[in-house]
């Protein structure tokens, strides 16, 4: 069982930035993929980024220039550093990792971003 433990978030004015950490334990094999997803209230959870073991990254459209994924396979840990953030960018931001064929998911963290 792959545990997420999540960290960052936060209340942050329209421009600025924040950084999201997530690590993981208990995995037994490779996590393949490891990400973030994000939820706004009455919307669907979506990809924001994703990156896999090779290093090999995915972006939403909406985010690309502003967000970076990293990852460090040693650690098992995913960071997504996010700049110029907008208000359109505040929801639940909920990691995500796949080992084998199953999804893990983190508690999810706030992300705020005022006008």
């Amino acid at each position: 069982q792959v545990q997420l433990a999540e960290s960052g978030g936060g209340l942050v004015q329209a421009g600025g930035s924040l950084k999201l950490s997530c690590a993981a334990s208990g995995n037994r094999f490779t996590i393949r993929v490891m990400g973030w997803y994000r939820q706004a209230p009455g919307n669907q959870r979506d990809l924001v980024a994703r990156i896999a073991s090779d290093g090999t990254t995915n972006y939403a459209d909406s985010v690309k220039g502003r967000f970076t994924i990293s990852r460090d396979n040693a650690k098992k840990t995913v960071h997504l550093q996010m700049n110029s953030l907008k208000p359109e960018d505040t929801a639940v931001y909920f990691c995500h990792a796949r080992e084998s064929l199953t999804n893990y998911w983190g508690q999810g963290t706030q992300v705020t971003v005022s006008a």
